[in-house]
């Protein structure tokens, strides 16, 4: 949580000052190219492997799910409060090919009714599953419980409001092991904080621009309207978690399913936030909303976001290079920042080895020395 609030004060001196504008100026229109097309493979890997189309596999690490009735795969399993097998992925594809058809039929809201259309699918294979005597539906239906949301505020407020400040600054414990000193607090303090920084900026900056380019809001320069207010809002965000003791507020990668969905103002924003805070209280109910049924909005939205790999200059070998390595890091490596980094460090080299090393801006130096670190230093 320390390391979480040194961020957001960080970056809203950065916001204010409009030193964040200049580092999003400063990434090559290469690398901001291939953002959407990152962010859009990235998000809809996750979806794919929430939804267990994309499973684990020992030698090549992702692999496709297996839908082989006459094999030993089973219909559905259930293991540690995870629901497997082939159920949840056939949900996910047909809830996807749902959403594709409702939007070729240009009906509002496709991809909610899809989203919900699985649920129902999901529970209906359940239930047929169940009348079955299918082990797995049986013990799925059976952890099936409604808890008291306050009690989760109760342990919120008795243990996280606040901790940042009187437990979260005593390095006490660190300072009393063996070999450990200030300056090793240094060390650890400065290592994490540029990791946590890094990521978090420029998953913010490749999220907002993202989003914002898939909603036709960029201006005549490419860079997102209204920007500073938004990162403002995400810096004051990030400070304001930090002290009610959660992970980082700040801007998601799963914002560009509303954007897709039409939602692009302010307003939809405050609705979505009233949501949240209704939500809040009727957690347990939307518990039972499985995660293949959510994960088809985040599949269609990767297809949405694919149109921008048109932006690219595919005859031009440097961008190209450029922009392969941002969106394949990003996706592979799981990882928005270090996608941008990837291809900023790429973009450099190139332009040294090309003869063009004058193109290279002061702010881009910069940025792309700081990811150097990022990577040498940090995990």
């Amino acid at each position: 949580m320390v390391f979480t609030l040194l961020d957001g004060v960080i970056f809203l001196i950065l916001t204010v000052t409009g030193l964040r504008r200049q580092i999003f100026e400063a990434i090559p229109a290469g690398v901001r190219h291939a953002v959407p097309v990152g962010i859009g493979m990235f998000i809809a890997f996750i979806g794919m492997q929430q939804a267990g189309i994309i499973v684990n596999e020992d030698t090549t690490l992702t692999a496709f799910v297996s839908f082989n009735v006459l094999g030993t795969n089973e219909f559905v399993t259930y293991a540690a409060g995870t629901v497997g097998g082939m159920l949840p992925a056939l949900v996910a594809l047909i809830g996807v090919l749902a959403i594709a058809v409702l939007s070729k039929k240009n009906v509002k809201g496709a991809i909610l009714w899809g989203l919900l259309g699985s649920a129902i699918l999901y529970y209906v294979l359940l239930a047929i599953a169940y009348g079955c005597n299918v082990a797995a539906a049986q013990a799925i239906f059976g952890d099936v419980q409604l808890s008291n949301p306050f009690n989760a505020f109760a342990a919120w407020g008795a243990d996280s409001a606040g901790a940042v400040f009187y437990e979260g600054f005593d390095f006490s414990s660190y300072l009393g092991m063996e070999g450990h000193n200030g300056g090793t607090l240094a060390v650890i303090l400065l290592t994490s904080a540029l990791s946590l920084c890094m990521i978090d900026m420029f998953d913010t900056i490749g999220t907002l621009y993202g989003a914002c380019s898939k909603g036709n809001l960029l201006d005549e320069n490419g860079t997102p309207v209204r920007m500073e207010k938004m990162m403002l809002a995400d810096a004051i965000a990030t400070c304001t978690g930090a002290i009610a003791g959660t992970s980082t507020v700040t801007t998601f990668v799963e914002s560009s399913s509303g954007v897709a969905a039409g939602g692009r103002t302010g307003f939809t924003s405050l609705v979505t936030g009233i949501c949240f805070i209704i939500a809040m209280f009727l957690s347990p109910i939307a518990q039972l909303i499985p995660r293949c049924a959510t994960a088809t909005a985040l599949i269609w939205v990767g297809v949405l976001m694919m149109s921008s790999v048109i932006k690219v200059n595919w005859e031009d070998a440097a961008d190209a290079i450029v922009a392969f390595m941002t969106f394949m890091v990003m996706l592979l490596g799981y990882s928005i920042s270090k996608g941008i980094g990837m291809g900023i460090i790429v973009y450099i080299i190139i332009k040294i080895c090309t003869g063009k090393i004058r193109e290279i801006s002061v702010p881009t130096w910069i940025i792309g020395a700081l990811f150097a670190a990022t990577f040498i230093l940090t995990n």
